[in-house]
């Protein structure tokens, strides 16, 4: 519960992509992106992207206020959004995979998605061309709305591997 509201999050797809197919579909658009670093035994990125007019609506339901995205009450509730959603999925990917995850402290940035993904892509040192894309779709329970996100999971090189081997995908 947040200010009183419940909220339910769900996920309608899991897919692994390529980069190249994130860019092509919304790389020009501008997004609030907050980046989790992924360390243990598939470190690597995770990344929670709203576009911008979404990240506004999610930080006025939980603040009751408009406030920008780039502000500092705006920055710190996206960073604590994405420290909530990427320790939820990093426990069931551990408990799915026996693999060790712990997440790192979020950092916000503004900016196209195309930019986010290339500085995140590049800081991994991740030469793969396949990402995790999780849809992410958040229901007010008071007014019924679906807001919805991506999540995306950005490896390091052997990662993704060793997830899908591990849930029994060669």
């Amino acid at each position: 519960m947040m200010m009183g509201k419940k909220v339910d999050m769900t996920v309608p797809a899991v897919n692994v992509v390529k980069l190249e197919e994130v860019f092509q579909e919304s790389g020009e658009c501008a997004v609030a992106g907050t980046v989790v670093r992924v360390l243990g035994d598939i470190s690597g990125n995770m990344l929670l992207v709203f576009e911008q007019e979404t990240a506004e609506n999610v930080i006025k339901k939980l603040v009751g206020s408009k406030q920008s995205p780039e502000s500092e009450m705006g920055s710190s509730v996206l960073c604590e959004i994405a420290n909530i959603i990427s320790a939820s999925y990093m426990n069931a990917i551990a408990q799915l995979t026996n693999l060790v995850m712990a997440p790192s402290v979020p950092a916000t940035s503004f900016d196209m998605l195309g930019a986010i993904l290339t500085t995140t892509f590049i800081e991994s040192n991740q030469y793969d061309e396949y990402i995790l894309d999780i849809e992410t779709v958040f229901l007010d329970s008071d007014t019924e709305e679906n807001i919805g996100g991506h999540f995306y999971y950005i490896p390091m090189p052997g990662s993704l591997e060793k997830i899908l081997k591990s849930i029994g995908i060669n």
